[in-house]
Order: C-alpha cells, then sequence, then structure tokens
C-alpha cells in the first residue's frame, strides 16, 4: 500500500480535493491519502466542497488539520500544494511540488478549473504509482 500526504496552507482547498481525488480513482487496497495543512484554517471552504458536490463527493466529512494531526510515518510520496517555504518538513521517500494557485477567493468557473487540474495530476501520480 503506498502511502499519499497532500499539503497546501489552509488545508481547506486544493490538498483535501487532492486526498479526495486519490480516493476516488485510488484503491483502498493501494492507495492510503492524507491531506494537511502549514497553517490549517481549521474548516473547509464551502466552495471546495461545492465543487466537489458537483462531482458526487461529500467534502464536508473532511477536517482541515495540521501537519501534527497526521500519523506519524514516512509517506511514500509527499505532495506539496503551493505552501512553498511555509511547508514544514513531514518524512517522505519522493517529494514532489505542484504549483497550484489557491483557488480560495476565485469565481465559480475558476474555481472549477483549479479543481479539474488537481484531479488531472493525482491521476496521473496514481498511474505513475
Amino acid at each position: 500500500m503506498k502511502s499519499l500526504l497532500f499539503v497546501c496552507v489552509e488545508n481547506s482547498n486544493r490538498s483535501q480535493m487532492a486526498q479526495a481525488f486519490a480516493k476516488i480513482h485510488g484503491t483502498y487496497e493501494e492507495i492510503e491519502a492524507y491531506s494537511a495543512g502549514s497553517k490549517p484554517s481549521g474548516k473547509i471552504n464551502p466552495k471546495a466542497i461545492a465543487a466537489m458536490k458537483e462531482l458526487g463527493y461529500d467534502l464536508s466529512k473532511h477536517e482541515s488539520k495540521s501537519t501534527d494531526e497526521i500519523p506519524k510515518i514516512e509517506y511514500d510520496y509527499l505532495v506539496t500544494m503551493g505552501c512553498g517555504d511555509n511547508c514544514p518538513w513531514v518524512p517522505a521517500k519522493n517529494r514532489i511540488d505542484w504549483e497550484i494557485p489557491d483557488p480560495r477567493d476565485m469565481n465559480k468557473d475558476e474555481f472549477r478549473e483549479v479543481r479539474d487540474l488537481i484531479e488531472s495530476k493525482v491521476l496521473d501520480l496514481l498511474r505513475d504509482l
């Protein structure tokens, strides 16, 4: 089983959607997906919940959390998503940085574009595993 950790700043948009897509497109026998934030907001953005609901996924069941609240393991893949220098160090065999803009203040169509970009990158990652 491969462990994946997606990290952004607030853990309310990008990393949450990436974790959701890993769960949607991966299999539970092969993938264990987590997400966290370098400065978590403590809540999931309603825009992210709405964007994922359009695809049939209930993101409202997720919780915004910090890297202190995730399992203390060496992850197979750590994917950072725009947290730059604010990303805390987490043990990982492989590190990937996806330069994905923060959709927090985007309109609905721009938010969907970011959501779809994240899905595409997660699918590519899963294929490479």
